[in-house]
């Protein structure tokens, strides 16, 4: 156990899957605010919004100007969540470089975020990634409900694993396991992680994007890390949760991963204590207390004792 190599690469998606269930809206001036703060902290890849219709997510009615009013940093990868088509060339009219487009392997999740089955959500989103990909743009294909759904519960691993061998297929460069409720374990991240590296091309980056709704958040993303998964997704403060699932609490905080790495001895380039500041500047905008611990934590007696000499 714990034989890591390599480093981890966390994605925070504080202003897309953090905001998006928020009444309060955010402007772009605080979006590029918090934009600012992630990158000083070391999070180099950021999910800033989704291009959505804002009738259906009004929180993201801002993402075409936030990108084109961003300043790109060295080094950091800005990143959005796209559904179809109209969303694609809407990412592709500002520049978006590096999309994450995705499906349910969920009818019932599927049906109420898309109003699509299964497989036509799967037929209609095959052209939007060939379409992304012959315009060079990196492709993170995902799988929503993969590890459980908060209207039917279980979801078939052969389905998952069918679903992300066809992405496979296409030629995307990583793809994204979502427990979009919440409602995985270690065994279940575990095995079916495992499984998906054996059946999908050694070339394909498998990432995880995980909550944390009864508690085992943190504990899946070390039962990823042991069936081999390098890259994450969390939200500063775990804010988060999704509009069309019931009870789907945030994502695990981005601090809380990058000080569980810290402590595990793996590189994520985050330096999670700078992180506090954005999330107490949300807490204080939204009104309330967010779910993330490490924010929350003051610095340990030994580090003021070192910090002194």
């Amino acid at each position: 156990m714990f034989a890591f190599d390599g480093c981890v690469l966390i994605e925070d998606e504080f202003l897309r899957d953090g905001l998006q269930n928020e009444k309060r809206t955010f402007s772009v001036e605080e979006k590029l605010g918090f934009i600012t703060q992630l990158e000083d902290a070391g999070v180099s890849r950021i999910q800033i919004g989704s291009f959505v219709h804002p009738k259906w997510v009004p929180q993201m009615a801002n993402t075409d100007e936030l990108f084109t009013r961003l300043k790109p940093r060295e080094g950091v990868t800005y990143t959005a969540l796209v559904l179809n088509g109209a969303g694609l060339d809407r990412a592709l009219a500002v520049g978006v470089k590096h999309l994450s487009i995705s499906v349910s392997a969920s009818e019932t999740h599927s049906q109420k975020n898309t109003n699509r089955s299964v497989d036509e959500g799967r037929a209609k989103i095959k052209p939007v990634i060939e379409k992304a990909l012959g315009e060079g743009i990196m492709v993170r294909a995902g799988i929503q409900s993969a590890l459980g759904c908060g209207f039917e519960g279980h979801i078939d691993p052969d389905r998952v694993c069918e679903i992300a061998r066809d992405f496979a297929a296409m030629g995307v460069q990583e793809i994204n396991i979502a427990d979009t409720a919440g409602l995985s374990n270690p065994r279940a991240v575990y095995e079916l992680c495992c499984r998906l590296h054996d059946e999908i091309r050694a070339d394909v980056n498998l990432s995880l994007h995980l909550h944390d709704t009864r508690g085992l958040g943190i504990a899946n993303f070390v039962a990823g890390l042991h069936a081999g998964v390098r890259v994450f997704d969390a939200a500063a403060g775990g804010l988060g949760g999704c509009p069309f699932v019931p009870k789907a609490t945030g994502n695990i905080a981005t601090e809380d991963v990058a000080f569980a790495c810290e402590e595990m001895g793996i590189e994520t380039g985050i330096n999670w204590q700078m992180l506090k500041a954005p999330v107490e500047q949300a807490e204080a905008l939204l009104e309330r207390t967010l779910p993330g611990r490490m924010a929350h934590m003051p610095p340990p007696p030994w580090a003021q004792l070192s910090e002194e000499k």
